[in-house]
Parts: C-alpha cells; sequence; structure tokens
C-alpha cells in the first residue's frame, strides 16, 4: 500500500489561489491528485492552476472561480468540476472570511452574518452538493480547515472562533452520519500561520516577536505546513481518523499561547 500517493483522486479545495488552500493544493497535486483551485476571483486560480500544469503535467490542475457566499455558484463548482472529471474524492473546506476585529458586543448583523454564512453554512453546502457522489462509490475524504482559535475565547475573533468551533462539531456529526459508507470527515485546526489572513500577527516585526515567543517551536508557521496534514487525511494514511482535529500550531496551544 503507497499510503500517500493519490493517483487517480480528484480534490477540490476552496481559498486556494493562496496561502493555505494554495499549500494543500500543491501538496495534493505533487501527491498525484488533480485538483480543483477555487476562490472568488478567475485570474488568480488561472494563475496558480497554470503554474501547477506546467510543473506537474497538463491536466493537474483546473480553475473555477467560486464565491463560497453564494449557493449557487458553488453548485456550479461542483457541477463543473463533475463534468470535467467525473468525481470528487477529496474536499477541502478552506475559505473562510473574518470582517470584523473587536468584542463581540460590537460586531454588527452583517458581519456576524458573513462570519456564519462563510464559514459554517458555506462548507455545510459543499458537503451536502459533494457526499451524494462519494456515498455511490462508497469511499471520500473531506476536510474542513478550522483553527485554534475553536478551542479558546478571544475578546477580538470572538464571532470568528465561534464559527470555527462550530466547524468541528459539524465535522463530528458528519463523521459519524456518512461513517457507514466509508467516508472520513476530519479538520485541521493551524495555529498563527504566514498568510495574508493573518498579516497584522507578523508583519510587524515586535506582533512576529510576541506570537513566535508564544510557540513552544518559537516561529510562525508556514502554508506548507499545513499541507502534510491534508494529504494524510486525503491519503490511505489516514483511512482509519475520522472526526478528528489535527492541530498544527508549533506548540502554542500547549504553551498556553493566542
Amino acid at each position: 500500500m503507497h499510503l500517500f500517493d493519490l493517483s487517480g483522486k480528484v480534490a477540490l479545495i476552496t481559498g486556494s489561489s493562496r496561502g493555505i488552500g494554495r499549500a494543500i493544493a500543491t501538496a495534493l497535486a505533487h501527491a498525484g491528485a488533480k485538483v480543483v483551485i477555487s476562490s472568488r476571483k478567475q485570474d488568480a486560480c488561472d494563475r496558480v492552476a497554470a503554474e501547477l500544469c506546467e510543473n506537474l503535467g497538463a491536466g493537474t490542475a483546473l480553475a473555477i472561480a467560486a464565491n463560497i457566499s453564494s449557493k449557487e455558484a458553488l453548485q456550479l463548482l461542483v457541477g463543473q468540476t463533475i463534468a470535467a472529471w467525473g468525481k470528487i474524492d477529496v474536499l477541502v473546506c478552506n475559505a473562510a472570511s473574518n470582517p470584523y476585529y473587536g468584542p463581540m458586543a460590537g460586531i454588527n448583523d452583517e458581519q456576524f452574518k458573513k462570519i456564519l454564512e462563510n464559514n459554517v453554512l458555506a462548507p455545510h453546502w459543499l458537503i451536502q452538493m459533494v457526499a451524494p457522489q462519494m456515498i455511490a462509490r462508497k469511499d471520500g475524504a473531506i476536510i474542513v480547515v478550522s483553527s485554534i482559535g475553536s478551542m479558546v475565547g478571544s475578546a477580538e475573533i470572538g464571532a470568528y472562533n465561534l464559527s470555527k468551533a462550530a466547524d468541528l462539531q459539524m465535522v463530528r456529526n458528519l463523521a459519524i452520519e456518512f461513517g457507514r459508507h466509508n467516508i472520513r470527515v476530519n479538520a485541521i485546526s493551524p495555529g498563527i500561520i504566514r498568510t495574508d489572513f493573518a498579516k497584522a500577527l507578523w508583519e510587524d516585526p515586535a506582533a512576529e516577536a510576541a506570537v513566535s515567543q508564544a510557540t513552544a517551536l518559537g516561529r510562525i508557521g508556514e502554508p506548507i505546513e499545513i499541507a502534510g496534514a491534508a494529504v494524510y487525511l486525503a491519503a490511505a494514511a489516514g483511512r482509519y481518523m475520522t472526526g478528528q482535529s489535527i492541530i498544527v500550531d508549533g506548540g502554542m496551544t500547549i504553551k498556553g499561547g493566542l
């Protein structure tokens, strides 16, 4: 058995034109999967897909833009993927948003709705759309990118953390529902990673030093360091893992940081 071989698999990754999503898509492609690059802007998706095809061969990647806040756009994303490649073996729900920074007492309804819609409802929609063809084949892997924020309270990103905690419960529920169909549902909970999403925590040297001090490894993580966990969960290596969250945070939670 080749534990990390994804040859013949099709993987759909949201938010994959940059950051953690791009790193996951690249790692899955290097493991042999065909990957769908998706984010809001088609040109950004095209660039990543073209690079993967240039490096790994024509037909490695397909670019399909989709706004995760639109159920219709997500349905088109899934439909176009299946039309092109016949199936989806691996779904990675990575795209998320956080339009508000501050105490929950100050968040307005639209900001709260946006966080819940993009971080909880959108993955729910996508899983509903992708699961039937996985069930028909009795095979599939679903990965939701959560956060170590799901495990702690916060005075600044409370609503975001709430949404990420909901993702973990969604993973647990769906692991039970889909387990009899040989579909595994898991999460990855990253710590502070050097992405645009977390730029405020690392672009200032003093802020980066503080974050680094809070981790056991003494540094901020890189997007590629999340990707290995996704390959594990998508491949045969993770075939007896379901309903779990893999924490990849450089030891921040065990040191009491965040």
